[in-house]
């Protein structure tokens, strides 16, 4: 197949193009309109292959992404504003690329009869949920600009299905960690800043719960989606590893050996989900898995930013730092 992806510079776009290039044949368009979080390095020594291209270009560009799309198989859509406490000064950017982008995309590709289409989304769009875990067909009821735009666009990618029958497939994941996350998130934030002996900011009380994938279990996950999934049909993908903000700290303090002191609490974000939860069971049925334990994969994950400063620590102090300790993001 030859596949379209968008926002294949972004830290999950990124490990995905790596996925596929490597457990498949098929040909990899990445488009990308490299914004801060989008960085080419993340797909250092594939610019060589003959199997991938590059495009640098909006989402919102109609004229562009016909032009970039047209002879695709499929579209593979991670192009997102993703940062929940910049969406919550700058809602406008998320709804203008997270909305009206997404909805860019799927005009084109339904014009040009592209094959399929995956819109790749979150886990964030249900809300919060005290107890039990959310299935696919549960009521979208976000709280943030971001996870707002980004339920407008699952909105959108359904009524494309619905309408005019063209095939779409939703993907809503939980929180994905790994290699190339820009470091504004808190996995990411929390390593480099404990490597660097920095403070590492907690919101609140730091009991809010998530549940982690590691980033190459979710790629897995949506090429099964891609290859097998139902036109129409929305899945979740999550792993399982239900932690708490506290917990996940704990941890990663005793894989770098620092101290408890470290910790800095810093005000609760404005409108902060308490516990996130989704039912995977749905995905497993098209023969996926998790690949990775949680530890197995944290400790990947830590070694991989201990290895390759090269990589973040320019991030840090360049044109889009990340947030430090006044609005970090720990979703």
């Amino acid at each position: 197949m030859k596949l379209f992806i968008t926002g294949g510079a972004g830290f999950i776009g990124s490990n995905y193009v790596r996925w596929v290039l490597s457990h498949s044949d098929d040909e990899v368009t990445v488009y990308d309109k490299l914004t801060y979080a989008g960085n080419l390095e993340n797909l250092k020594g594939l610019d060589a292959g003959p199997r991938y291209r590059f495009v640098q270009g909006d989402i919102c560009d109609v004229r562009l992404v016909e032009e970039a799309l047209a002879g695709h198989d499929a579209v593979l859509n991670f192009a997102a504003e993703s940062h929940v406490d910049r969406s919550i000064l700058y809602a406008g950017e998320f709804v203008r690329t997270n909305v009206l982008g997404t909805n860019t995309l799927l005009d084109a590709a339904r014009r040009l009869s592209i094959g399929r289409f995956v819109h790749v989304s979150t886990d964030e769009t249900y809300g919060s949920i005290e107890s039990g875990s959310f299935r696919e067909e549960d009521p979208l009821t976000p709280s943030s600009a971001y996870s707002a735009s980004k339920a407008g666009a699952d909105l959108l990618a359904r009524s494309y299905w619905i309408t005019f029958g063209y095939p779409v497939l939703i993907t809503r994941s939980s929180n994905n960690f790994g290699p190339y996350q820009y470091p504004e998130k808190l996995i990411p934030l929390f390593v480099t800043n404990l490597l660097s002996d920095r403070p590492v900011p907690l919101y609140g009380d730091g009991l809010n719960v998530r549940d982690w994938i590691y980033v190459e279990d979710n790629c897995a996950a949506i090429d099964v989606v891609l290859r097998s999934g139902g036109a129409g049909e929305t899945y979740n993908i999550g792993a399982g590893n239900e932690l708490t903000n506290v917990e996940l700290t704990e941890r990663l303090l005793a894989m770098l050996g620092k101290p408890e002191s470290l910790v800095q609490p810093v005000e609760d974000r404005l409108g902060h989900d308490r516990r996130y939860s989704i039912d995977s069971s749905k995905v497993r049925t098209l023969g996926w898995d998790p690949a990775w334990s949680f530890d197995d994969a944290l400790a990947a994950t830590v070694d991989w930013y201990r290895e390759n400063r090269w990589w973040w620590e320019p991030l840090k102090t360049g044109a889009h730092p990340p947030s430090g300790l006044v609005v970090p993001d720990q979703d």
